[in-house]
């Protein structure tokens, strides 16, 4: 199992500002724990979100461990990927490739053709600089738009993805509307499929339905999961009302119900969830 904690999530549509003090704080805290990967911040315009805007000076700030966290940075376009690529701290880009062409013209102002040109770009810049893309089929288990959607559309985008050596491809709910009769489907077609491809599943979802998504997921194969601590967080472009993530305290007790041992840090944990509850207050 592959934890992707984040905080970038949890962090970009929150109400009110988050100093960047208190953001290099409690990414070090993160960094102690042992997670995978941290999903830690977005080279984006900041007038589109303004809380990210301070990504590269939480970066110069951040101490990685040796723990061994890789750090993930949102892109949406060349120029956001050009600049982080310059970062040697930085392991993946991700990008979020909305099989709604509604929400792709809300969340990156391309359509889907222009955002599959992008991807390809993407991808040409992350070999070149030693980084690994990490697609978000966002939107890839329906929308709130009337967009077409069946999951045979999200099939051929992977397909197409595929097809351009992205290995790293994770189904986001983006606005909580999957059930789990679509990602039993999903997951059951693709995984055994493109076993070339890592697929992650990136869930935002109510409290009392998280458990039947990600059990959906991992009885089909999904062993890369993203999660924020305490389940804070969403995406600010989809709609008025955020759908919160998966928490990671769930997370990992689904784990070890299902004997899945995820070697994190306790006492870091605690800590990082110490600061959770100091940054995040309503």
């Amino acid at each position: 199992m592959k934890l992707i904690e984040c905080p970038r999530d949890a962090m970009q549509g929150w109400t009110h500002p988050i100093a960047t003090a208190d953001k290099v704080n409690y990414l070090n805290a993160l960094l102690q724990v042992g997670f995978d990967t941290i999903d830690f911040g977005s080279f984006v315009s900041p007038k589109a979100i303004p809380q990210m805007a301070d990504t590269a000076e939480v970066l110069s700030k951040l101490q990685l461990s040796a723990n061994g966290s890789r750090l993930l940075a949102i892109v949406a376009n060349q120029r956001g990927a050009e600049e982080a690529v310059m970062f040697d701290e930085i392991t993946y880009l991700g990008y979020p490739f909305s099989i709604s062409e509604t929400f792709q013209l809300r969340n990156t102002n391309k359509t889907i053709a222009e955002s599959l040109e992008l991807v390809q770009t993407l991808q040409e810049l992350c070999i070149k600089n030693s980084k690994q893309l990490v697609v978000y089929i966002s939107m890839g288990f329906g929308n709130p738009y009337g967009d077409p959607y069946d999951a045979g559309i999200a099939a051929q985008w992977v397909s197409e993805l595929a097809g351009m050596d992205i290995s790293i491809i994770s189904l986001a709910d983006t606005v909580g509307v999957a059930d789990p009769a679509i990602i039993i489907r999903l997951f059951k077609a693709l995984v055994p499929a493109y076993p070339g491809v890592e697929f992650g599943a990136h869930f935002h979802s109510a409290p009392h339905n998280w458990e039947e998504k990600v059990l959906a997921a991992y009885q089909q194969g999904c062993r890369r999961f993203d999660s924020t601590i305490k389940g804070i967080g969403g995406c600010p472009m989809a709609k008025d009302d955020l759908v919160g993530n998966i928490a990671t305290e769930n997370l990992l007790w689904f784990c070890r119900q299902h004997n899945e041992h995820i070697n994190l840090h306790p006492a870091a944990l605690h800590e990082a969830q110490r600061l959770a509850d100091k940054i995040f207050i309503y």
